[in-house]
């Protein structure tokens, strides 16, 4: 079982209201976390994904970067969390990330409802297949929240997933549990999945799969796999079966490759990301009415993050089931693929299911 001291919890805290960079995060199935810290050098940032070639570090990348919304490489120099004590020596940062607290309304219902029939006219005139809405929840957070205490909540709640609480002063503070891989490997075994479909889990019963969900998983399979053909590798498909990730059930597909040359692995997710599990299909015209039509930016949501070593282990997850924290809100994202069969409410509960997740680690009133 996870456990810390109060004083962790407390110096977790702290080191947020410091502006320092830090990542703590639990692997899926595991009961141990892992502290990382860069506090002597300035953290590397970068727009294009190709850049990370050979690169080592703790990567955060946004769905679409840019300089405002950079690609960020940590490279440890800390793998404990610092006492209380010792964080008297550390300075405070100063901040400068854009101001989370003026964004305070929420994309509701009818919002979203407009949103929705944008996104449809192209399924209906065929220029695309599937395109992936999300939308934003924002939260008023409860005075005295303890983000600490959110992290070891969610890691006790959440045990298949990858469970982590970041912040520098580029992000911010962003806080999440995802279960969806986009590249982990160990010197030539390499692996990845195609994740799609969502179906809600009622009183601990996992619902069928209707056609318009295997569908959805389909486009996502068949874009992995060409990928993964285009960057020479040649991949071995299993599946898809079932994986529950909070109150939701997802099909998922495994594909196994070697890479004997691993040093482009900037290259290889440039290819991957982002699939048409957060995109759609074709990418490239998914990718560009996603970042023109959606009204609001997804930043870091739907990106990925985690370790990258060319030489060591590489684990790199798609950053779902998360939200942003600042001093007095908690901003909550979440999406969902539309295809031509796609439902309004019924994608609507897709998206309001997918952020139990994270509202289940809240007690705070929501903004209307």
């Amino acid at each position: 079982m996870i456990q810390f001291s109060q004083e962790q919890l407390t110096a977790l805290d702290q080191l947020i209201k410091k502006n320092l960079a830090f990542v703590i995060y639990k692997m899926p199935l595991q009961v141990t976390w892992h502290f990382i810290m860069q506090a002597d050098t300035p953290v590397e940032e970068f727009t294009d994904l190709s850049s990370l070639n050979t690169k080592s570090g703790y990567v955060i990348a946004p769905f679409e970067p840019t300089t405002t919304y950079p690609i960020l490489l940590l490279t440890p120099d800390r793998d404990t969390i610092p006492s209380l004590k010792e964080l008297k020596g550390f300075e405070s940062l100063n901040s400068t990330e854009a101001d989370q607290e003026k964004v305070v309304t929420d994309q509701m219902f009818d919002s979203y409802s407009s949103s929705f029939e944008k996104f449809m006219d192209p399924l209906r005139r065929g220029e695309a297949k599937k395109l992936v809405l999300s939308r934003r929840d924002v939260i008023e957070r409860e005075q005295g929240m303890s983000l600490g205490k959110a992290f070891e909540q969610a890691c006790l709640t959440n045990p298949n997933a990858y469970v982590y609480l970041l912040h520098t002063n580029r992000t911010g503070t962003w806080l999440g549990s995802t279960p969806e891989v986009i590249l982990s490997g160990n010197k030539s075994k390499w692996q990845t999945v195609a994740l799609a479909g969502t179906k809600p889990i009622i009183c601990g019963v996992q619902q069928p799969w209707d056609a318009k969900n295997k569908l959805e998983q389909a486009f996502v399979s068949d874009y992995v796999k060409h990928q993964l053909q285009k960057f020479g590798a040649n991949p071995q498909e299993t599946g898809p079966i079932d994986i529950s990730a909070g109150k939701v059930t997802h099909l998922v597909s495994h594909f196994n490759f070697e890479l004997e040359d691993r040093s482009k692995l900037g290259d290889l997710l440039h290819l991957l990301h982002p699939t048409p599990a957060v995109c759609g299909t074709p990418k490239a015209y998914a990718f560009r009415f996603i970042t023109q039509k959606e009204p609001q930016s997804r930043k870091y949501y739907s990106g990925f993050i985690g370790a990258l070593d060319p030489e060591g282990q590489t684990n790199l997850y798609v950053n779902l089931r998360c939200m942003q924290i600042s001093k007095k809100y908690c901003t909550l994202y979440a999406g969902g693929g539309l295809l031509l069969t796609s439902k309004l409410e019924e994608e609507w509960s897709e998206t309001e299911n997918k952020m139990q997740t994270m509202k289940a680690l809240l007690g705070a009133k929501k903004i209307s």
